[in-house]
């Protein structure tokens, strides 16, 4: 094993003092020190990353189980916030979008339960089910989870929208104005 005289470990780097800057100190057993600066430990390099490797190590590798749960449980926080009516495809990533005000029908809210989502959840399937050509979405709105359908320009398109819901059951069917996404 070659080792360089100016190497420094992780944990030296860290350490290092810097003038006009803070300092750390790290106390840590010396299997917790191997585990940390020592490159076979791990089977990971030493090698400094360049900015543009993040991307590669953001992606989960095919062997890697830990890699793959750890991408699912971020999916999960982040479908918290917004969970929209399907995965975006290769079509619809090329297609150019702009936010424009108009309106959508809001065919559920209810409250900021784990069954308020699966409620509006089960709505949007629904619905993408009797209606597969228009968009669905499902936001949480604090305090409430709320499912609203399609991209209207004018009202009388959402209240065209809002009568076929209503005749499909969801009584409670109302046009909001708002933020919609249309192709150029």
């Amino acid at each position: 094993m070659l080792v360089h005289a100016n190497a420094q470990s992780f944990t030296e780097r860290v350490q290092k003092k810097v003038d006009g800057k803070g300092t750390v100190t790290i106390h840590q057993s010396e299997e917790i020190d191997q585990l940390v600066n020592d490159p076979s430990a791990t089977g990971v390099s030493q090698q400094p990353q360049k900015p543009n490797d993040s991307k590669k190590q953001a992606e989960p590798s095919k062997d890697n189980k830990h890699a793959s749960s750890t991408n699912v449980a971020v999916s999960a926080t982040n479908s918290d916030k917004e969970v929209e009516e399907t995965e975006p495809s290769a079509e619809n990533s090329r297609k150019a979008t702009q936010k424009i005000t108009g309106y959508r029908v809001q065919a559920f809210a209810g409250g900021n339960s784990r069954k308020d989502r699966q409620t509006a959840e089960q709505i949007r399937n629904n619905i993408k089910a009797q209606i597969p050509n228009v968009s669905v979405y499902v936001h949480f709105y604090s305090p409430r989870w709320i499912c609203r359908v399609g991209n209207f320009r004018t009202y009388e398109e959402a209240h065209q929208m809002m009568v076929r819901l209503q005749n499909m059951g969801y009584k409670q069917a109302s046009i909001v104005k708002g933020k919609i996404t249309v192709p150029y």
